[in-house]
This record gives structure tokens, C-alpha cells and sequence, in this order.
């Protein structure tokens, strides 16, 4: 039966494995696609502005005044074909956007022999936004566009063009298949392929290793401080859900991050990386400043632990690292005073949901106190009990140890706790002489 068990496990962890690994390269393909869409865009708006610069205005302004398929028409044409040739696109062409919701082609720049026709003043299907971006006078570029007429899609920019009086006369549009963006994409997850797989390995020994911590955890805590395997048990997993979900984030980041570098996206790159580190710094709100180095971590916990559950937790931590308490006797006094509290607390509403930490120390005793808002409890005398609890669950197994451990700690170090409670707050003191 163990053995099927081991075996159930294994076979699960690997299919989650390779579910988060296909989730993250479909995630790191979107990315990378939109990433390249992008500098694409950029790249190509680009060239239509040089285009633009590089045009015969006269001509055109001659052919805007009275449009027709003259001389004046096809040396355009030749020009804006010659142009599409260089660059590779699907089409350039020119446009007239005297309407913020119609653009209209005026000249493609196809060869003379081409099928198709391209009618004067042909309304586009360039979208409404970027209509509307041309009509004030910027640059634009389009997501992907499907065009049923022509049965192809494509990516549209477009930049102004020019008098010399500084006038904008009309629009050079280019259109830039998709095939050239799939292949880019393609090319660019290919090479990111290693750092996919460097990744998984990277993942698989993460878990492996905090497997093994765990498990050696557990071994040293049954044996050496018994009570406190369950205690910390609570903390390690949840500090190994937040170890993972860290991972998972920062592997997204590095391949946006490697997508971007990858196609020399290097100004996205730089605004992805400082988003990145105005989203870090939010996380100094909840740093605590405790001498002890293991309460500073256990207090930031709890503290985020707090906020996720609705809890607005109040911390006054006295600077002395508590040296005369085994680190990990403090910790279990703190935590099960620390999740009762929380728990109460959770009977009111949320509004109405506080939590107050105080630690002190005077000449004799270090001093805990710790206060929540909740329903009152109706006996205090036995909330000791190992195995009672005030906890309203389907079922009560487990629960009702907290406060027995609590009692056990701090008799053991010859301290007294009381606990008082009204109908609006119950307050958990706890003394412990300095010298013992």
C-alpha cells in the first residue's frame, strides 16, 4: 500500500511538473510573440517615416490635386514598389486620413504587371484607434489585422509625410505579413528552449531539496522538541508555497526578460525591469525591526499572513533578542497565541478585524501581550484543556492544542499567563521572569 502511495505521488508530481512547464512555455510564447509584434512595429514605423522623408513631394502634392492614374501616379507607385522590395513587407502604399474614423489608399506600391486592382481612394481596413492616431497626427501601428478580401494577415504602421512647409499631406502605410512575425517568434522560443529546460531541472531540484529538508525537519523536531514539530510543520509548508510561487513568478520575468533582450527590445526591457522593482519595494511595508533575526522573519510572515486573511495586525516589538528563552519555545508561544487571535478575530467583520502585539521587558519579566477584537469566550477556565476549543468546525479533531503548548512553554520557563475576555476583546498575557 505505501508503496502504490510513493508511486501515486511520484507519477502526480511528474504530470505537474510538466503541466507547469507547458503553462510556461505557452505563457513565455505570448509574451515573446507580443514582445516581437513590438519591436517589429517599432522597427518598420521606422522605415515608413524614412520612406516618407524620401519621396518626391512635389510630385504627389501635384497628383493629390487632381488623383489619377498619370505619370505622376505610377512614378509613385514604382518608387513605394521599389521600397516594399527593400524593407520585405506585404505592401506599402500611401493614405489620405481627412476622417478620424476612415482612411482611404491612394497610391500601392505594387509592381505595373500586378492582378490585382487598387483602386484611388480605396477605403483601408486600418482599425478605428489607429485612424483616429493618424487623424491627430502621430505615428501609429496595429495588432494583427485579418484581411478577408486579400485572405492575409498582417501588422499596419504608419507615419506621416511631409511638405516643406511642416504640413502632414497624408500617410505612409506599410503592412508586414505574419509569417515574418511567426518566424521570428518561433525563432526566438526556439533559442529559449535550454534556458525552458535548465529551468524544469532547476524546479525539480527545488522540490526535491525542500522535500529533504522537510522530512530531515520533522525527524529533528520529533526528537528533540516534540510539540513543536506540529508548530512548525504550519510554517515550513507555507513558507514552501511561497518559495514556489516566487519561483514561478521570477521564471515568467526571466523569459519576458530574455524574450525582450532577445529581439533587442532593450527600452521594454528596461521599463519591464523597473516595474519589476517598484513591485519589489512594496514589499519593505511589511518588514519588522526586530533584534532577534528569527522573530523578524516570523513576524513578517504573520504579518502577510494577516493581510491576506483581512487582519490589520499591529506589531510593538521590544528591541531585546530574548535571550534567556530557546529561540523555538518563543516562536511556539508566539505562533499559537499569534493563530488563535487571528482566528477570532475572523468572527467579526472584517472592518472591525485587529489584532494588537505588544512585547515589553521591565527589570524582572519579559512581557507579551496580545489582543483581538471577536466574540467573547465563555470559559476562560477551560481554555487550557488540552483538546478544548471554541472553534465552530465540522469537525474538532486536532484543534484545541494551541493554548495547552502555550501553558506547557510558559510554566516551563516559571512565567504565568491570563486570559481575559469582554464581548468586544479577549487579551492573552504572558509573563515570563528574566532570570530563571
Amino acid at each position: 500500500m505505501k508503496s502504490k502511495r510513493i508511486k501515486l505521488i511520484i507519477t502526480l508530481s511528474i504530470l505537474l511538473v510538466l503541466l507547469f512547464t507547458i503553462m510556461n512555455i505557452y505563457t513565455s510564447y505570448s509574451n515573446i510573440r507580443q514582445s516581437v509584434e513590438e519591436s517589429i512595429a517599432i522597427k518598420t514605423t521606422k522605415s515608413a517615416e524614412s520612406i516618407a522623408a524620401s519621396m518626391d513631394i512635389d510630385t504627389y502634392k501635384e497628383f493629390l490635386a487632381e488623383p489619377s492614374m498619370d505619370e505622376r501616379y505610377w512614378e509613385i507607385r514604382s518608387y513605394l514598389n521599389d521600397a516594399r522590395e527593400k524593407i520585405g513587407a506585404l505592401y506599402v502604399y500611401t493614405l489620405k486620413i481627412d476622417n478620424p474614423e476612415i482612411s482611404r489608399g491612394m497610391i500601392m506600391g505594387m509592381p505595373a504587371d500586378d492582378k490585382h486592382e487598387y483602386p484611388i481612394g480605396i477605403i483601408c481596413t486600418l482599425p478605428t484607434e489607429q485612424v483616429q492616431q493618424a487623424y491627430e497626427g502621430n505615428t501609429y501601428f496595429s495588432s494583427v489585422i485579418k484581411d478577408e478580401t486579400y485572405n492575409v494577415s498582417y501588422l499596419s504602421v504608419g507615419a506621416p509625410i511631409y511638405d516643406k512647409e511642416k504640413q502632414i499631406i497624408g500617410y505612409i502605410g506599410i503592412d508586414i505579413s505574419t509569417d515574418v512575425i511567426d518566424s521570428v517568434g518561433h525563432e526566438v522560443l526556439w533559442n529559449s528552449i535550454p534556458t525552458f529546460i535548465f529551468n524544469g531541472i532547476i524546479v525539480v531540484l527545488l522540490v526535491i531539496t525542500f522535500t529533504l529538508i522537510q522530512r530531515w525537519y520533522q525527524h529533528e523536531l520529533k526528537k528533540e522538541i516534540g510539540d513543536t514539530e506540529d508548530t512548525y510543520y504550519k510554517e515550513s509548508q507555507s513558507l514552501l508555497s511561497s518559495v514556489k510561487s516566487l519561483r514561478h513568478d521570477f521564471i515568467n520575468h526571466i523569459q519576458v526578460l530574455h524574450g525582450l533582450l532577445k529581439v533587442e527590445k532593450h527600452k521594454q526591457a528596461y521599463e519591464y525591469v523597473t516595474h519589476l522593482f517598484h513591485e519589489a519595494q512594496t514589499f519593505s511595508t511589511i518588514q519588522v525591526s526586530v533584534d532577534n533575526p528569527v522573530l523578524s522573519v516570523f513576524f513578517q510572515k504573520k504579518k502577510l499572513a494577516a493581510q491576506n486573511r483581512g487582519i490589520n495586525l499591529h506589531l510593538e516589538i521590544n528591541h531585546d533578542t530574548f535571550r534567556t528563552i530557546k529561540t523555538t519555545d518563543l516562536v511556539k508561544i508566539l505562533s499559537n497565541l499569534l493563530d488563535n487571535s487571528m482566528d477570532a478575530t475572523e468572527q467579526v467583520e472584517e472592518k472591525d478585524r485587529e489584532v494588537h502585539v505588544n512585547t515589553e521587558i521591565d527589570s524582572e519579566h519579559y512581557v507579551i501581550q496580545i489582543r483581538n477584537t471577536g466574540l467573547k469566550i465563555a470559559n476562560v477556565e477551560q481554555i487550557f484543556v488540552r483538546g478544548y476549543t471554541t472553534k465552530r468546525t465540522t469537525s474538532n479533531q486536532g484543534r484545541g492544542q494551541g493554548l495547552s503548548i502555550v501553558k506547557e512553554m510558559v510554566t516551563k520557563y516559571g512565567g504565568q499567563i491570563l486570559i481575559e475576555s469582554t464581548d468586544q476583546l479577549t487579551t492573552a498575557t504572558v509573563r515570563i521572569p528574566v532570570k530563571q
